[in-house]
């Protein structure tokens, strides 16, 4: 499994890049630029401490230390990674447990507590967030995001840019397509198509939206 990096850049400055900043000051990670859509507003929320004297910028070059799009809405993620003409690298928290045979992306982040188990395979940016358990010979496509204390039993596949929800249980054997939304809690027991909304236990679908 590939090492992160002694040097990042971020982009992205809101409460999911101070998450991944927190990350990487622990493993001892230099975060040499933060850039953002609104740097003015970010810049007069956070106070120095937190930005460590880092000022956030705008404009940024294509060309320098690897990216991490520290940014957790799905789309948004996808947005801005088809524009960014640059390296990224993935940033695994020092507890998370993944097994070595686990295949991960660049541009993916791992949280504090997350379990990976063997034979899963993760695509490029996406987020496997606190505590979150990714069980056996799972696939997760990329710009997915699995929220905190969401549970994937053995071989899920989850589609492109969906997002799991805080807490929500998807069985074994199950399969999720793109860019769905799996609310809070949802205890998913059957496939779920592109596009749906799904919340309840067990899981109904209530709409379908597009991202």
């Amino acid at each position: 499994m590939m090492k992160n990096p002694s040097k990042v850049r971020l982009y992205g400055a809101g409460g999911h890049s101070r998450i991944i900043q927190s990350i990487l000051k622990q493993k001892g990670t230099v975060i040499t630029e933060i850039f953002d859509d609104n740097p003015s507003f970010y810049q007069s929320t956070y106070n120095n401490a937190v930005l460590e004297g880092r000022k956030i910028a705008k404009k940024f070059p294509h060309k320098g230390n690897p990216f991490i799009i520290a940014v957790g809405d799905n789309f948004h993620r996808f947005e801005i990674a088809k524009f960014l003409q640059s390296d990224f690298t993935k940033i695994i928290h020092p507890s998370a447990v993944i097994e070595e045979n686990v295949k991960i992306g660049n541009g993916t982040v791992v949280y504090a507590g997350a379990v990976i188990q063997p034979n899963t395979t993760i695509g490029q940016h996406v987020i496997i967030n606190t505590l979150a358990s990714v069980d056996h010979d799972n696939i997760l496509e990329d710009f997915v995001h699995i929220s905190p204390n969401a549970t994937l039993c053995g071989l899920v596949h989850i589609g492109k840019g969906t997002h799991i929800g805080a807490g929500a249980v998807v069985i074994p054997n199950i399969k999720i397509g793109k860019w769905c939304t799996i609310g809070a809690g949802s205890v998913i027991i059957k496939d779920v198509p592109d596009y749906a909304v799904v919340v309840g236990n067990p899981g109904k679908i209530i709409k379908y939206k597009s991202p």
